[in-house]
């Protein structure tokens, strides 16, 4: 095969827990009877709260075909790329198997905002039923280590927001010492590294429930409410940024020297994904780029009508209008352009777009 697939995961292959019909249909195309992918396939997801292995079995038990974590691609893994910062002192926002998921893509000290919160326990205010009693709380101070935090990861959507947003602006705040008074003269503050940009993302529920990019939006407003100044991200990682897709094609490359297929993998077809959008030169520069430089030629979106896309949205000419932002649920730091948005190919359900890829790359398996 001279092309692989990018599938989304959500609303493309399942809605929660639950697969969508037509993708066990699919992907009995997509494997021969040994059980092996015919083409490269890796999975995109833009979930943050779990390991490859977990959601590997996870694929394989709701598709019914043996699913590798290699195959896998989280909105963190191309987070094994950014070295300079796995030596550090990190603090992780998210949920699930935090430290897990940190050491496994390389970082050696990482701490949770659970961690900090018990270090520091008058930081967490809000909620009057967990704050903690102040003599004792001055007396744990006391006597915990002082430790520079060097950098913050944004994993995903966390459960207690008001507790992440208070001790992660508490951080920006104090150059990496959240204990210490504030010093806004301290700007850019240390970096920030988010994963999933996603505003919504389609459950079981009838309409698309809040995501990661929705916490976001409130870490940046608060913070700019606060200083005046901007949020900076290091890095934004997940779809649709560029180094996603990049690390996604690198898996791609790897699943065809595995299997040792000689043909050059030219098209990528984006299953449920939209092409890369532009990023702001700030953002979109500073990541490190270890990766041999993109070989496929082309890379191709095929929305599907199953999740949160809406095929009947327009798409307005004049991008300064402020009806964009009901069009376009991009991060603050992509570009909005009517182009990317538009589908290359629009199909029912994933059943239909495997069948319209083999049509398109007269591939007969």
């Amino acid at each position: 095969p001279s092309f692989g697939f990018l599938f989304d995961i959500d609303g493309v292959l399942v809605r929660g827990k639950t697969p969508i019909p037509a993708a066990k249909t699919a992907f009995q195309k997509l494997v021969n009877s040994q059980g092996q992918f015919l083409v490269p396939v890796v999975f995109v997801t833009n979930a943050g709260n779990c390991l490859r292995q977990k959601k590997a079995d996870q694929l394989s038990h709701l598709l019914g075909v043996p699913i590798s974590q290699d195959q896998v691609m989280m909105s963190h893994s191309p987070l094994r790329m950014f070295k300079r910062y796995h030596e550090k002192c990190v603090l992780v926002s998210g949920q699930g198997p935090l430290l897990d998921i940190a050491q496994d893509l390389g970082f050696c000290q990482p701490i949770t905002i659970e961690t900090l919160r018990e270090k520091h326990p008058l930081l967490d205010a809000v909620d009057h039923d967990r704050k903690a009693n102040v003599l004792l709380t001055r007396f744990i101070t006391l006597f915990c280590a002082l430790v520079l935090l060097s950098a913050v990861v944004l994993f995903g959507e966390p459960v207690r927001w008001e507790t992440n947003l208070q001790l992660i602006i508490d951080v920006l705040l104090t150059s990496g010492y959240p204990g210490n008074p504030y010093h806004q003269e301290n700007y850019p503050h240390i970096p920030v590294l988010a994963c999933n940009m996603d505003l919504m993302w389609v459950a079981e529920a009838q309409s698309p429930r809040f995501g990661h990019g929705t916490f976001m939006v409130c870490l940046e407003n608060i913070y700019k409410k606060i200083t005046g100044k901007d949020l900076k991200y290091e890095a934004l990682m997940g779809k649709p940024s560029q180094v996603t897709y990049q690390y996604a094609e690198y898996l791609i490359r790897a699943q065809a020297a595995e299997r040792q297929w000689q043909q050059p993998i030219l098209t990528l077809y984006a299953v449920g994904g939209s092409a890369t959008l532009s990023q702001d030169e700030e953002t979109g520069n500073s990541w490190e780029n270890e990766l041999a430089s993109a070989a496929a030629a082309h890379c191709r979106s095929v929305l599907v009508c199953t999740g949160v896309y809406n095929p009947h949205t327009e798409v307005p000419l004049d991008t300064r209008e402020s009806v964009t932002e009901t069009v376009f649920h991009g991060h603050r730091d992509f570009r909005f352009d009517p182009g990317l948005v538009e589908p290359d190919h629009i199909v029912p359900d994933v059943d239909a777009a495997v069948d319209l890829v083999f049509q398109l790359e007269n591939f007969a398996p």
